[in-house]
């Protein structure tokens, strides 16, 4: 049994140390309700998207300085969270910290181009998928898009072994997009039989607005737990890989699909085998999809708070 957090957080562009003050808070209310694993959304150090600052040296190098202080902060748990990677070059990458110390990274393998995004304007691909041993659960990390590819990261990691899929985000809204979402996800659960916790930032950015929404969705499809739309949540679970594993024991058959070695290198990382000790029961819940045009009030809503706020206007 591992305890997760879904770290649901409303980042400010260019505001490192504001970002990083939030994160590390985070952590902190995830330490007091015994929470194993905390992941937050893509760039969230950042914020998402850092567009043009990543071609400023100096921004780079700062957000890997609070990078390091938040990687600090994980004495007791272990936390996953979006940044910008310098690695000879730029990477979106997901740093996974444990125990004060920085263990791993994930550097973003499919980069949209589409629409709103122009990743490849900022972004190398990376070339592997790791799998992290955490607290002995297998744990695949991914970043968005790579979760959209029926043959992609989550393929890659499941034929290593991944029991849970933890996936961060910097994903738009537009109307139905949830539930286009909430489609792709539960079927990508039920396809590679393992968990995913889909973690998606909040709030309004410029143009762009983030509902949220993020959810965890269990091996037959099933979505376990949601967060709320359009506000900052903490959505913690439960998740017993016991059931998942003894399956797997009693199926001789290898998870097989051609062609995953064109997607990437799977990668194992260690971090801990020792399995957390029983914890008092945590009360779950899952928050009910509001309507469509509900969806659409509250978009516009934080979208206009968050641009007359984030700009800094005194009034409107």
């Amino acid at each position: 049994m591992i305890r997760i957090a879904l770290a649901q957080i409303n980042s400010t562009v260019g505001d490192l140390s504001g970002n990083t003050a939030k994160m590390c808070s985070y952590i902190d209310k995830a330490k007091d309700l015994d929470v194993d694993l905390i992941a937050f959304p893509e760039l969230a150090i950042t914020g998402y998207p850092p567009e043009d600052l990543v071609f400023r040296n100096q921004f780079v190098q700062e957000n890997m300085k609070y990078s390091s202080e938040v990687s600090y902060n994980t004495q007791g748990i272990t936390a996953i969270f979006g940044f910008v990677e310098l690695d000879n070059k730029l990477y979106n990458s997901a740093a996974v910290a444990s125990e004060g110390k920085l263990k791993g990274t994930h550097k973003k393998i499919f980069l949209p181009n589409y629409g709103v995004f122009d990743e490849e304007r900022y972004f190398e691909s990376g070339k592997t998928c790791p799998v992290f041993t955490i607290n002995g659960t297998k744990v695949g990390v991914n970043i968005c898009e790579d979760i959209w590819y029926p043959l992609g990261p989550t393929s890659v990691q499941r034929a290593a072994g991944a029991e849970l899929i933890m996936n961060i985000n910097g994903s738009p809204f537009h109307a139905g997009k949830r539930q286009d979402r909430e489609s792709m996800l539960t079927k990508r659960a039920s396809d590679h039989g393992l968990f995913i916790a889909y973690v998606n930032q909040v709030g309004g950015q410029d143009e762009l607005v983030f509902d949220g929404s993020s959810v965890i969705i269990d091996p037959e499809g099933k979505i376990i737990s949601r967060g709320e739309p359009f506000k900052e949540d903490l959505v913690i679970c439960d998740i017993d890989t016991t059931p998942l594993r003894q399956a797997r024991e009693a199926n001789t058959q290898e998870f097989f699909v051609e062609g995953l070695e064109d997607v990437g290198k799977p990668v194992h990382r260690y971090i801990s085998d020792e399995i957390p000790q029983p914890k008092k029961p945590f009360l779950e819940r899952a928050s009910q999809p509001v309507s469509s045009i509900e969806e659409v009030r509250k978009a516009l809503v934080i979208g206009t708070r968050d641009y007359v706020t984030k700009s800094g206007f005194q009034k409107v």
